[in-house]
């Protein structure tokens, strides 16, 4: 298996590495840009599968299919979560959110390998994905969210939460008021419903909202901790990978 990665952050594209390396599938070469990709493409043969982030540093990484057609199979990897990220679950082998978790990269190199064996192709539709690209400032966020207490639904404007968090399988909303309170959710289908200036996914167990952050910690490993108003019943943890991300969005 010829295996690509095509991803900005060399830290994050070595991890990729090492963790596709546990699963004895080995990257033949690395890519960091939409302008080096279309360079490397037309001077080599195109690899089986992709690993492909979609915010490079000098753009999407949809521009290089706009110069080159590349028929090999995509696995995307992203960090944003204002992407339509559906989409590319449909128009591509998987789709992975970063920090990319190792058995949710062993799971999407299973599906291209019995798809691959299966003799089945899935036909990219670049256009479609980029018109699913959305402005963030453009969209309508949700303002509110619902739980239930015993027989009754309590409203929750998303300014009072301070954070959502899973735990145990289930996912909360802890508010300024101190409370934690189940919700009918998932964090990964929450992220079509948060802004995402004012909410970010610190890790694959917190969203934290910006407004109620008040302390940031260096922390082991160069990681962050976080500290809001009132939530202080778990460490909030920023993970390496995403220390940079945070520090960007925090601007």
């Amino acid at each position: 298996m010829n295996v690509l990665i095509i991803e900005d952050e060399k830290p994050a594209a070595r991890r990729l590495a090492r963790l596709l390396a546990d699963l004895g599938v080995e990257v033949a070469h690395m890519l960091h840009s939409v302008e080096e990709s279309v360079d490397w493409f037309q001077r080599n043969e195109h690899p089986d599968l992709i690993f492909l982030d979609i915010q490079l540093s000098d753009g999407l990484s949809f521009e290089i299919f706009d110069i080159i057609e590349v028929n090999s199979s995509i696995i995307f990897t992203t960090a944003y979560d204002e992407y339509a990220l559906q989409a590319f679950k449909l128009n591509s082998i998987d789709y992975l959110l970063k920090p990319i978790d190792d058995e949710e990269l062993e799971s999407a190199v299973k599906k291209y390998k019995s798809l691959n064996n299966s003799d089945q192709k899935i036909a990219l539709d670049f256009e479609d994905i980029k018109k699913l690209l959305v402005n963030p400032l453009e969209r309508e966020y949700k303002k509110r969210f619902t739980a239930r207490v015993g027989q009754h639904l309590k409203i929750i404007n998303a300014e009072e939460i301070e954070c959502f968090y899973s735990e145990n399988k289930g996912t909360y909303a802890a508010t300024s008021d101190g409370r934690n309170y189940l919700l009918d959710t998932t964090l990964e289908n929450l992220e079509a419903d948060l802004a995402p200036e004012v909410f970010f996914r610190v890790s694959r167990k917190f969203y934290v909202n910006v407004n109620h952050i008040k302390d940031i910690v260096a922390y082991t490993n160069s990681r962050l901790q976080i500290k809001l108003n009132r939530f202080n019943e778990q460490e909030i943890i920023v993970s390496r990978e995403r220390v940079r991300d945070f520090k960007l969005w925090l601007e």
